[in-house]
């Protein structure tokens, strides 16, 4: 590494990445005058009928802060206190949520199931569903897929239909935590219908901030009945922004013209470019398939500690062991380059 030349970018996560040039316009231009507030403008407007077109369906559709929210209020709206919700274990409604699900639904108990790449396992699922009926355990109600999962994997439409239909045979709703929606749909090159309400999917938790957005997630009921005062439940824990303008306006840039798209390929692309690179190296292993934007490597622990020592910033702690490398909408070519040349340096000295 070049003494003296600061990193100005990491592999820590994609919410690293700042706001894209897209969405930073369409909020400028929202910013005129005085505008209608708690949602009843017309940018409002505008993103809620550029969804119902992007996913083929008349859908209702909300805007909170962040994916916890999109996430636990989605939820516990599907749920009463005494119903649970099957998830991966390895999930962010189990990791990194800090008990938002089970608070907001005032008791919804989370079970996990496991299942090999981050994916749930459809008889797994059946085996938690089935272990027990009587009324002194909590009710399977909901069923949640994280889309691209925690690992960096993508669910197929085959697999989410396999899911999607065991939860239609023992009349269970089907959530997708979409943090990462768009590297996955960018992925299967498929419609988003095709892998939402198509494939069985009843509301969707659609995170921004990781392809371009500044802040706020999309929650997307394609049943409208399930929607039924979502808006209280918004408004009371804290979520109905006033100036909504701002967080549902950045959305236009995105969704409009496939930018979305454009941003998205290009994350998965530099990580494939990443793993390429990596994979030439006898030294590092590489963990999981690299289906989105993020891949998992094993690397020597000195070798860690002498990038942390760089200045590089990664995570060691997410997934299932190893060290996860994000790429994001903005993530140079550069920066991959920089980082294999520390990494090949390292062993070179040993």
């Amino acid at each position: 590494m070049k003494q003296g030349v600061p990193l100005t970018q990491h592999f820590a996560s994609d919410n690293y990445s700042g706001i894209c040039p897209e969405a930073m316009q369409a909020m400028i231009q929202s910013n005129q005058d005085h505008v209608p507030s708690y949602g009843t403008d017309e940018w409002t407007r505008q993103v809620c009928d550029n969804f119902r077109e992007f996913f083929e369906i008349d859908c209702e559709v909300f805007f909170v802060f962040n994916g916890t929210a999109a996430n636990s209020l989605s939820l516990a709206h599907l749920c009463r206190p005494y119903h649970s919700i099957i998830c991966h274990s390895l999930a962010h409604l189990e990791t990194d949520e800090c008990g938002a699900p089970e608070f907001f639904s005032h008791g919804s108990k989370l079970l996990k199931c496991e299942g090999e790449l981050g994916k749930i396992n459809p008889e797994g699922m059946v085996k938690i569903i089935e272990k027990r009926v009587d009324i002194h355990y909590p009710k399977p109600q909901v069923v949640s897929v994280t889309q691209a999962t925690e690992l960096g994997t993508v669910y197929s439409i085959d697999e989410l239909n396999v899911i999607t239909e065991i939860a239609r045979r023992y009349n269970l709703k089907a959530h997708m935590d979409g943090a990462r929606f768009f590297n996955a749909l960018a992925n299967l090159n498929c419609s988003p219908a095709e892998i939402t309400h198509k494939a069985g999917i009843d509301v969707l938790s659609l995170g921004g901030s990781k392809n371009g957005l500044g802040v706020g997630d999309a929650v997307i009921f394609f049943n409208k009945q399930d929607a039924f005062d979502f808006d209280y439940r918004c408004k009371q824990a804290g979520q109905l922004a006033s100036k909504m303008r701002f967080i549902s306006s950045p959305w236009l840039g995105v969704i409009k013209n496939k930018v979305w798209l454009k941003h998205a390929q290009h994350a998965n692309n530099c990580a494939e470019n990443l793993k390429q690179q990596l994979q030439e190296l006898p030294q590092i292993e590489i963990l999981f398939p690299r289906q989105a934007n993020a891949i998992f490597v094993k690397m020597p622990e000195p070798l860690i500690k002498r990038l942390y020592g760089l200045g590089w910033k990664f995570y060691t702690f997410i997934g299932a062991g190893g060290a996860r490398l994000m790429c994001s909408w903005d993530t140079k070519q550069a920066t991959i380059d920089r980082f294999v040349a520390d990494i090949k340096e390292y062993f070179e000295k040993l």
